[in-house]
C-alpha cells in the first residue's frame, strides 16, 4: 500500500472506530499497522489496534485493573465492535491485556489493554475508493480463457477472494494511474463536442 493511501486508511480506521464507539474516554488511542511494520503482518494485511485506558487512578501495570477494563469495554461495545469488524472485513480479532506486537512482545503497554483486528488491505482500498460505500451494480461480462486465468491468478495469490473482487481490484489499479485522469478529461471533451452536433 502506498504511503498516501495508507495514511488515508489510518485516518479511515480511526474515524470508523470513533463513529462506532463514540467519544468514550476509555478509548486511549487507535493505531493501524501495515506489512513491514511487524514481521507477523503479511502482505495484503493491515493490523488495527484500539487501546483501552485503565480507570483513572488505577495502576496501568496492574493486571487486574487491565483485565477489568478490557472485560467492561468488550461487554459495553460488543455489538459496535461486531459492526466495525463486518464493515472493515476483519479476518481475525481479539483482546489482550498486553501490547499486541504479536508473540515477540508480551510486555504490558502503558496505554492499557488492546482490542486488535486483522484487516484485508483490499477491503480497506475498496472502502477508500470513490463511492466505496455506495451500492454496487451487477455487470455481466464474457471473458476468454486468458482473462479467467488472470482473475484466478489474482485469487490464488490472495489479492482477491473472488473473480468479481479481482475485476474490481484491477479497475481500482487503472484508476490510480495518472493517464486515467487524462483519459477521463479527454472523454468529457469528446462528449461536449458531440453535444454540439
Amino acid at each position: 500500500m502506498e504511503q498516501a493511501e495508507f495514511e488515508r486508511a489510518r485516518q479511515m480506521f480511526a474515524e470508523q472506530v470513533r463513529t462506532r464507539l463514540g467519544a468514550d474516554p476509555r478509548i486511549g488511542s487507535v493505531e493501524l499497522q501495515q506489512y513491514g511494520d511487524a514481521p507477523e503482518i503479511e502482505p495484503g494485511e493491515l493490523f488495527g489496534k484500539i487501546f483501552i485506558a485503565v480507570p483513572a487512578g488505577a495502576d496501568p501495570d496492574d493486571m487486574t485493573a487491565r483485565r477489568e477494563a478490557s472485560v467492561a469495554f468488550a461487554k459495553r461495545y460488543r455489538a459496535e465492535l461486531a459492526e466495525l469488524r463486518k464493515e472493515l472485513g476483519v479476518t481475525s480479532s481479539g483482546t489482550g491485556l498486553t501490547e499486541v506486537n504479536f508473540p515477540s512482545t508480551t510486555q504490558a503497554s502503558s496505554r492499557g489493554p488492546v482490542v486488535h483486528m486483522k484487516l484485508k488491505a483490499d477491503r480497506v482500498r475498496a472502502l477508500l475508493a470513490p463511492g466505496g460505500d455506495q451500492p454496487m451494480t451487477a455487470v455481466m461480462a464474457r471473458l476468454g480463457r486468458e482473462d479467467l486465468e488472470t482473475l484466478d491468478t489474482l485469487i490464488a495469490a490472495g489479492i482477491a477472494p473472488s473473480r468479481a473482487e479481482a475485476v474490481r481490484w484491477a479497475l481500482a489499479r487503472i484508476r490510480e494511474r495518472p493517464a486515467y485522469e487524462q483519459l477521463r478529461a479527454r472523454s468529457r471533451e469528446i462528449e461536449d463536442l458531440k453535444s454540439q452536433f
